[in-house]
């Protein structure tokens, strides 16, 4: 049975740019109200001025989500402000950001940076979105609301280079499926989303910080997709739960590929030495 959408308030992190702006706009589609929180105040307050103009509720709010505190207060706002369509309904935990390096060029500091915004930045704003939800009396039938975690297809095989990015999204994934068996007798749908290459301003920044070109500028045009398609499949998971979201044919693609290769290792090796060539080439000229 699918689950009626408008009305409800949806939580989103990072939604200033990328996936999560896709996903506010496509939300904003199909009537949902939005709480929605980035650092970059100014980019998030015109994607609230867009979804505005699709005749729904906005609240935004600039936020680190590093910062527990500041989440907490962000998820107790929300739940005041759409009070009267019964609080907040759904969290995607999006923000984040990649690291391009290889795992002995990665300093304690980085990878502490990364797991701290891309895995305890998502539970902070889980956390009290999943403690408001409980608060709430069951309906029989009804959800009590849903939690989305932004993991990435690289939970499941890395890449070079990618191993501290990789690894804080297998985190989440991890993270995701227990909390999906745990909280499903209370009644609060967990899910995790599995993008693959999506053509966005995330590898731009991960150029920047990394201070070098990204394996992804030799990827295939193919093998991208527009944030829309994400955030389309997002929407379709609010609307139809379901445990894993892998976007679109080639999303189904790259899951059996890399199911393949959790079985034989060596094709996964195969697949990817190339990438160590190309790179070392580049940076020797």
């Amino acid at each position: 049975m699918a689950i009626e959408l408008r009305g409800r308030c949806m939580v989103i992190t990072g939604a200033s740019s990328g996936i999560g702006l896709a996903t506010a706009v496509a939300c904003a589609r199909r009537g949902m109200n939005l709480a929605l929180c980035a650092r970059r105040v100014e980019k998030l307050e015109k994607v609230a001025e867009v979804c505005r103009g699709l005749g729904v509720r906005v609240l935004t709010r600039g936020l680190d989500v590093v910062d527990a505190a500041g989440c907490d207060a962000f998820i107790a706002e929300a739940d005041g402000e759409f009070r009267d369509a019964g609080g907040v309904y759904g969290v995607f935990a999006n923000a984040g950001y990649g690291l391009e390096r290889s795992v002995m060029e990665t300093s304690d500091a980085d990878l502490r940076a990364i797991m701290e915004t891309n895995v305890y930045g998502s539970l902070n704003v889980i956390r009290p979105a999943v403690a408001l939800m409980r608060s709430r009396p069951r309906v029989q039938g009804r959800p009590r609301g849903h939690v989305l975690w932004c993991s990435s297809c690289l939970a499941r095989v890395t890449l070079p280079y990618y191993g501290a990015y990789s690894a804080s999204k297998a985190v989440q994934a991890h993270l995701g499926c227990a909390m999906r068996l745990e909280l499903e007798p209370e009644g609060i749908i967990v899910s995790t989303v599995h993008p693959i290459t999506t053509k966005t301003e995330f590898f731009d920044a991960t150029k920047v910080r990394s201070g070098r070109g990204t394996i992804a500028e030799h990827s295939p045009d193919w093998f991208a997709q527009p944030a829309e398609v994400v955030a389309e499949r997002v929407v379709s998971c609010l609307r139809r739960p379901r445990a894993e979201v892998w976007t679109g044919a080639k999303g189904t693609f790259v899951r059996f590929g890399m199911s393949v290769m959790t079985m034989l290792p060596w094709v996964a090796d195969a697949c990817t030495r190339g990438m160590v060539g190309a790179k070392s080439g580049k940076a020797a000229q």
